[in-house]
Formats: structure tokens, sequence, C-alpha cells
């Protein structure tokens, strides 16, 4: 095997995997889109499964757009339901922020002063 053959068959099977992924984006995106119907759905895996080629070229042509949409936006939801997430284990509400909303509280009489200085406390115990 010389050169040239290594570059050939490094060729191809470059061509090779990018297909398949195509073909492979292109059967997720179908699953993916709620426009489409059952019925809808099976005819392009089918056409894509006899008329690969073919199936994927049309596939772009005519949902490649709409395709890019649905990426976007299955991104924004999934770093949306992660960032939610974040924040819910996070814990947001430190000692400091805690006596601050009982001296709002305090300031405007909907708590005593014993009841203030019970909120502080257990704010810093569970500060420490």
């Amino acid at each position: 095997m010389n050169i040239w053959e290594f570059f050939a068959w490094f060729f191809w099977f470059y061509i090779a995997v990018a297909c398949i992924w195509i073909f492979v984006r292109v059967i997720i995106d179908v699953f993916r889109d709620p426009e489409l119907n059952g019925w809808m759905k099976a005819l392009w895996v089918l056409f894509l499964v006899f008329f690969p080629f073919l199936a994927a070229f049309i596939y772009l042509i005519a949902r490649g757009k709409n395709m890019a949409q649905r990426s976007v936006a299955g991104s924004r939801q999934a770093e949306a339901a992660s960032a939610d997430y974040v924040r819910s284990v996070a814990g947001t509400h430190s000692a400091a922020s805690e006596i601050e909303s009982g001296k709002k509280l305090l300031d405007s009489g909907t708590i005593t002063p014993a009841e203030f200085d019970s909120l502080k406390a257990k704010a810093l115990a569970g500060a420490a």
C-alpha cells in the first residue's frame, strides 16, 4: 500500500462517516419534529432506508431551515432546564439576604423584635 492508496482510503472513509452522520441527523430530526405525524415519519424513514442519498438531500433542501431552528430550540430548552436545576440545587438564600428580608419585615411591623432575633439566629446558625 503506497501513500496514494492510503489517501484514497482515508478520503472514502471520511465520505462514509460524513454520509452516516448526515443520515443519523436526518433520522433524529424526523423523530423530533412535532409537525410530522406518525405516517409521515414512517414514510421519511422508509425513503431514507431505500433511497438514502436522495432522501437525505430532499430532506435537507425541503426541511433544512426548520431542522436548524429545531436544533437551536432544543439546545435552548436543554440549557434552560440545566440552569433551572442548578438554581434549585444551589440554594440562593444566604444568611445576609435572610437577615435583610427579616429586617424589612421588622421595619414594616409584620414581625416583632423577638421574632426577628429568632430569624437572625436561625440564619446565622444555618450559615455556619
